[in-house]
Formats: C-alpha cells, structure tokens, sequence
C-alpha cells in the first residue's frame, strides 16, 4: 500500500509540476521537489515520425510534387489545369505568363520543403532576374530571387518576407544550383469579430542557414501599400508567376500540418 501511495504522490507531483506557472516558481509559491522523479512525467508521448533521407518526405508529411505530376496543383486563376512545364528531371519550371499555381489543399499552420533553382544562364536585373515566391495561405510571400551579383531592395531579396523582414543573411547557391527553404509557419488567429488576435510568425532556413527566426508578419505582403488583415481560415500554399520569364524550377515539396 505505501509503494502504491508512493507511485500516486509522485504522479502527482509530475502533473502539478507540467502546469507550473513559471511566476509561482519565481514568486516561491510552490516547494521545490526533493526527488528527481518528482519532475520527470511520460505523458503524453510523442507521436513517432519516420525522417526522410537527403530531403525526402517524413513519414507524416504530405507530398505535394514529386517531380511525376502535378495532381496536388492547379492554376489560382480559375482552379483549372497547370500549365507550368513537368521536366524529365522531376522538376517543374514557371510558364511565363500562365499565371500563379497553388495547392487543391488548404493549410493553416505548417512546416514546409521547397527546393528552387534560377537558371544557369539567368537574365535580368534587379527584381526582374529569376523572381518567383511561395506563398503561405495565398498572401504571405517568401522570396525567390537571383541575388548573385544581383542588388535590389534588401527587403526585396531572396528570403525576405516580402516588403516586410530583411533576410538575416544570403545564403543562395549559385545561379543553376538548387537551393532549400525549409519553412517553419504558424498562421494568424482571428477572434469571432474579424480582428487579428495573434499575427502569423514565420522561421525560414535557406540551405540550412536561418535566415527569418521567428519573426512577426505584419500582413498581406504587398507590392504597393500597407499589409492588410482581413481575416480567413486555411488557404492554399501558392507558387508565384512573377511574368518577367523567370525560368525559375522547383521540385520536392512537402509539407507537415502543424497543431
């Protein structure tokens, strides 16, 4: 009886000391524990999830291009057909003027791959050399840009938050080489009126260099004007068309949904 008595006090010293509130450990409101089981709990455990090699899909992850089809895609136009380029080499490349293309699915809070690559012989300058972007819930834009030897507006670069967060460093392969992002974002939360009550955070790591941590988006990414916020709910992950013959290629993208 006393072993099980011993069990129960220590399994409740575990499930009083998970909700702590971090002022009454400051304030000596609560005795601190004697015993180092006292602070040690197995629950919940969490869910096992299988990594993928060199970039592949985890176990739990969504595939949203394998380089075989575009069956997870369709034009933000008018829900219709992609008319972006399916290469041999399991990529797909910008059509030029065909429009953005996004995901059937709707998303709120993710982690998400892409791999993109400029062309090896890219032209242009400034904001028109190999630009393209990904959009989180359709108006959240990370940047694809060429930056190599290439200067525009810093808030306007590749890894960037659009118009919003200058990237923490350029971390970009050189132009014809693939690069990652490796996207950690956590969406907006609205209250029953309309009113943002919690913005958008994102974490963004460009060739396993962070490069946005945790930074706040303020808004839609505009081009001209201040971010708006209206509200909405899960929307699709969309792909940028930027209309300048970019020649920007993407391929293995996935995506984790996040609690």
């Amino acid at each position: 009886m006393k072993f099980v008595l011993k069990i129960l006090c220590v399994f409740m010293s575990v499930s009083a000391y998970a909700q702590v509130n971090v002022e009454d450990l400051h304030s000596n409101k609560l005795v601190e524990p004697t015993t180092p089981e006292a602070t040690e709990f197995y629950e919940p455990k969490p869910k096992t999830v299988v990594p993928g090699i060199n970039n592949l899909a985890p176990s739990d992850a969504i595939v949203l291009f394998d380089g075989t089809n575009f069956n997870e895609w369709e034009s933000s136009k008018n829900s219709g057909k992609v008319k972006w380029l399916l290469n041999e080499d399991g990529s797909m490349t910008v059509k030029d003027r065909s429009g953005n293309i996004q995901t059937k699915r709707s998303f709120g809070s993710v982690q998400l791959h892409v791999e993109w690559r400029s062309p090896k012989n890219v032209r242009g300058a400034g904001q028109s050399r190999a630009n393209s972007g990904v959009f989180l819930q359709k108006r959240y834009e990370v940047q694809v840009l060429d930056n190599n030897d290439n200067d525009t507006y810093v808030n306007g670069q590749v890894g960037a938050i659009y118009k919003q967060h200058v990237p923490l460093a350029k971390a970009s392969m050189p132009s014809g080489e693939w690069n990652t992002y490796d996207i950690i974002y956590r969406a907006p939360e609205f209250d029953a009126k309309g009113v943002k009550a919690k913005s958008a955070t994102i974490t963004v790591l460009h060739n396993n260099v962070l490069i946005q941590d945790h930074v706040e988006i303020k808004g839609t990414t505009e081009y001209i004007g201040w971010p708006k916020n209206k509200p909405h709910g899960k929307a699709p992950l969309m792909l940028q068309d930027h209309g300048d013959n970019s020649g920007v290629s993407y391929r293995n993208i996935w995506v984790r949904e996040l609690e």
